[in-house]
């Protein structure tokens, strides 16, 4: 049953590999809703631990590493230190932001380990596991490559298909091969620590079938492992890097990233504490339960849908043995969001990084948070295109938002100089906008509560359109002419619609948030104020009319989108390889092709045809017709005077109605295009190439 009126909230947002930089769809997928809910929960003067950090061991980082031509801590190092940078700068508020290759993590991590292996939980199996003999290893899941038995995906990794999201295990794969040589893999023996999952099973169970409040797409999920009957599951690799197993004669065996990451939740508290006092005492009030408060605790875990295993059966098995944590309330897991019609994908490099929009894009955090917040995947995948994101951004931050706290500001400076006016004598229509002022932060708390973070936002536009409406209805512009002293009760209705819009808006407008709160005066009101009509007291000053937020240009958004196709060419570029040497001939083979120094003389485009070009070549003795596929690549008025190579002999042929003697040589580059294939120094035309 979920935990309704907790003392205390554990917020954690997933641990997210040091080894790339954030995208988008990890913003969506957990970290912009985690932010939204804490920031929620501490405008409601809660008690909040707001916990994340970088995973920065696994087979992930060693890959990239392995690419980059670093070592795996200088990986880590790197994308830890951008990860925080972008994440500060987007105005996530974690409490701690910490680390798995910190000391205290490898310390809480064989700690519960050793626990659970004096308990004796672990299952100790000998079992056949992939090894590949040219690079003398074992192969974790990630080094792994093969065809996916569920979707025929031809690169799916040891643990799970990218393409069809289904978890698998390596000896699922068809095909199998090393990631390392290439080569296929062969069986070898191998001794690890296994967690007995399907002893656990009951268990498990009856916990997941107590949150029946839980989403969909994660009771779905959880469902489907437990129908399927949970199998044993190895908690140590065979590698290198990585946490060490604390049992003796393990050498060369590493705790299992998805033993020891979420452990890395409970570390990071113990690192926040450090950090605070000195010490990580204080840590076990938000892990432990106290025997009379159980529920004092609440803890959340939000992340993508491809972690919902490990955050909901896995984690849990493992406080479940170990005995004294808490488990958790709620794992409200997003979907995926897609990009501009196509997956997110960090090896075809089909992304928009956060730290590259943060630098092209800057003072517009609150914007992306607003887009990635109404398009969310909260219950299916989502799409973010950039022409959306200027819609949005035009149309309802600075069309309707932006527009009405901007229109109260201004008209507040024009006829009540400056200071919020004292309301006089409430119309209906006065008492009817109040009312519903009234009743919006309920509402969007509620949505807040529940995790539809998208219905939340939602309820905020309306607030803004109702002010909007409130302002055209009464028209304080046309009033002031004939009654000032009710244009005062209109304006100052219309500013305290904008204070609460600042207090309700600054979980996912931060940024928004403080400038209006600015503009307005207030002063630490939270949550519980918001929608009372005395926000603001009679007399106090509101500063000049600030823009919000700025309209965004075609050109803006055409140049994201060209770097977006840009990056994936250059990435497919990357991946080509040279074409193989073709079937060996002799030298009589050879001989046999004339080919000859020629200079192009003459060149038109073919009628009808998108890339002949038809040419006229000087070959010496006489100037031959070649129909040439290169008007793609060529205009036909630059490339006149051009010596070239020429294939003399080749038979002739007929295209386009005429016909075409010989064959002008070309070169084709990495990206596809072309180039001459051109004699050194000046050859006379007929010049033989022997």
């Amino acid at each position: 049953m979920p935990i309704l009126n907790p003392k205390r909230y554990t917020v954690t947002a997933a641990l997210i590999y040091a080894n790339g930089p954030i995208h988008i769809g990890h913003l969506a997928g957990c970290y912009i809703p985690a932010d939204i809910y804490v920031r929620y929960l501490r405008s409601n003067k809660k008690e909040v631990a707001f916990i994340s950090g970088t995973d920065e061991h696994g087979v992930p980082i060693t890959i990239r590493a392995k690419k980059e031509g670093l070592t795996p801590q200088e990986v880590v190092d790197k994308y830890y230190a951008q990860i925080d940078a972008s994440f500060k700068s987007l105005g996530i508020s974690f409490d701690i932001y910490s680390r798995t290759s910190k000391d205290i993590h490898h310390e809480t991590s064989k700690q519960i380990f050793r626990d659970l292996y004096d308990k004796n939980v672990f299952i100790e199996e000998t079992t056949e596991q992939y090894f590949d003999e040219t690079a003398q290893q074992f192969l974790a899941d990630r080094y792994i490559v093969g065809t996916c038995p569920v979707c025929a995906n031809p690169n799916a990794y040891g643990d799970q298909c990218e393409r069809c999201g289904s978890t698998l295990s390596p000896l699922e794969l068809k095909d199998p091969r090393s990631m390392l040589s290439g080569a296929s893999p062969v069986l070898k023996a191998t001794k690890n620590w296994y967690l007995p999952l399907d002893t656990l099973q009951p268990q498990i169970e009856n916990y997941i079938t107590s949150h029946g409040e839980w989403k969909t797409n994660v009771l779905g999920q959880c469902q489907s492992w437990l129908k399927d009957g949970l199998k044993p599951r190895a908690m140590t690799r065979d590698l290198d890097w990585g946490i060490k197993v604390p049992v003796e004669d393990t050498e060369g065996k590493v705790l299992y990233v998805w033993f020891e990451a979420p452990i890395g939740y409970i570390s990071a508290t113990k690192d926040w504490m450090i950090q605070k006092n000195g010490t990580d005492a204080g840590w076990e009030k938000w892990w432990q339960p106290e025997t009379n408060a159980p529920e004092e605790t609440k803890l959340v875990h939000f992340i993508g849908k491809d972690n919902i295993v490990f955050h909901c059966i896995i984690f849990p098995a493992m406080l479940m043995a170990e005995g004294n944590y808490i488990l958790p309330d709620n794992v409200p897991a997003n979907e995926f969001m897609n990009l501009e019609g196509d997956k997110i994908s960090t090896s075809r490099n089909w992304a928009v990084w956060l730290h590259e929009y943060l630098e092209e894009l800057p003072d517009k955090q609150d914007v992306l948070r607003y887009v990635l917040t109404a398009n969310a995947p909260e219950t299916k995948d989502s799409e973010f295109t950039w022409k959306d994101f200027q819609t949005r951004n035009n149309s309802e931050l600075v069309g309707i938002f932006g527009n009405f706290i901007n229109r109260a500001v201004v008209l507040t400076h024009k006829f009540c100089e400056g200071k919020v006016p004292a309301a006089g004598a409430l119309e209906e229509i006065d008492q009817n906008t109040l009312s519903q002022l009234e009743a919006f932060p309920a509402r969007i708390g509620e949505a807040i509560e529940n995790y539809r973070f998208r219905e939340a936002l939602t309820f905020i536009m309306d607030l803004a359109r109702l002010g909007n409406k409130y302002l055209a209805d009464t028209q304080p512009w046309h009033v002031i002419k004939t009654d000032p002293a009710r244009v005062n009760t209109i304006l100052n209705i219309a500013l305290q619609i904008s204070a609460t819009l600042a207090i309700v808006s600054e979980p996912i407008l931060p940024f928004t948030a403080a400038k209006i709160a600015d503009q307005l005066g207030l002063a630490g009101q939270t949550w519980p104020d918001a929608g009372k009509p005395n926000l603001l007291s009679a007399g106090q000053p509101i500063t000049g009319a600030k823009l919000l937020f700025e309209k965004i240009e075609d050109h803006v958004i055409e140049q994201q989108i060209q770097k977006l196709h840009d990056a994936k060419r250059l990435n497919e570029l990357e991946g080509k390889v040279v074409a193989p040497v073709k079937a060996e001939i002799q030298y009589d083979d050879f001989a046999k092709m004339d080919i000859r120094v020629a200079t192009i003389v003459a060149a038109e485009n073919v009628p009808k045809s998108k890339k002949l070009l038809k040419l006229l070549v000087d070959i010496g003795s006489e100037k031959r017709t070649v129909l040439s596929g290169i008007s793609e690549h060529f205009k036909a008025e630059e490339i006149i005077g051009n010596k070239v190579l020429y294939l003399a002999n080749l038979a002739p042929r007929k295209m386009m109605g005429m016909e075409s003697h010989g064959m002008i040589l070309m070169a084709e580059d990495k990206d596809g295009s072309l180039a001459f294939v051109q004699p050194g120094k000046e050859i006379w035309n007929g010049g033989t190439v022997n």
